[in-house]
């Protein structure tokens, strides 16, 4: 409880507005990693799970992707390619291993929100003489964009916390007073970085389930499936399975 105490007396005190690294360019610094490497992997990994959604090609491949992903350690990832790279290229190294981490999730829920949708959907949009360029942007991206945003989510949350990892090659962010507070025997301060970090990792997660439920289409009402549609086919929920856990 004492440490408790302590770590938010830390963080209340007027230090975290001074010194070389203070709390408010820390945390901007933070933001500006995570967000810059949820952008560059939302370019990369949307289209593509755009297109294996409208096509149904590749599906063996996001699944494996999403899967592996998960086994990849981050701060192995980050010291590989700071080495590989060289320390006067350790911000570029860092930003790819974020980007990297991120694609997965991104691309997961770009392609789940496609196929999750009633094929007797596109079918009809087809039937109304819909080009298929027309199909995705007009039926199945609206349709999707809530797992979509899932996925952006998912991403959004696992970088966030990975960027504390940035600190140990001196890249800065909400890590830098953890990291110094573990050299220096510091634990209140060590408990008062992890408070910050935790604390804006459940302000992202609020914000991006706000952005996910506004981003359900107007008119579509969450229903249970009967009969012979309440599961698809065993291959496909696997799939999907695999996908989002």
């Amino acid at each position: 409880m004492n440490l408790l105490l302590d770590a938010f007396a830390w963080l209340l005190s007027p230090e975290r507005l001074e010194g070389s690294s203070p709390l408010p360019r820390a945390l901007l610094v933070h933001l500006a990693f995570t967000f810059g490497s949820v952008a560059i992997a939302a370019v990369v990994a949307i289209p593509a799970g755009w297109l294996i959604g409208h096509t149904g090609r590749g599906r063996g491949l996001a699944v494996s992707l999403a899967g592996a992903a998960r086994a990849v350690p981050s701060f192995g990832l980050i010291l590989l390619l700071v080495l590989l790279l060289g320390v006067l290229h350790k911000t570029e190294a860092a930003v790819i291993a974020f980007v990297l981490l991120a694609i997965p999730s991104v691309l997961a829920g770009a392609y789940t929100g496609i196929d999750a949708i009633d094929r007797r959907t596109i079918d009809a949009a087809r039937a109304t003489g819909m080009s298929e360029w027309q199909i995705l942007w007009r039926v199945e991206a609206p349709l999707g964009l809530p797992l979509l945003v899932g996925g952006l989510r998912a991403a959004v949350l696992q970088v966030v916390a990975t960027v504390t990892l940035a600190a140990y090659v001196n890249l800065g962010g909400l890590g830098f007073d953890i990291i110094q507070g573990i050299q220096l025997r510091r634990f209140d301060q060590v408990l008062g970085g992890a408070i910050v970090v935790a604390a804006l990792a459940l302000a992202l997660d609020a914000i991006f389930a706000v952005l996910q439920r506004a981003s359900v289409p107007a008119g579509i009402v969450a229903t249970t499936p009967r009969g012979n549609d309440r599961a698809p086919r065993p291959r496909r929920a696997r799939e999907k399975e695999a996908l989002t856990t």
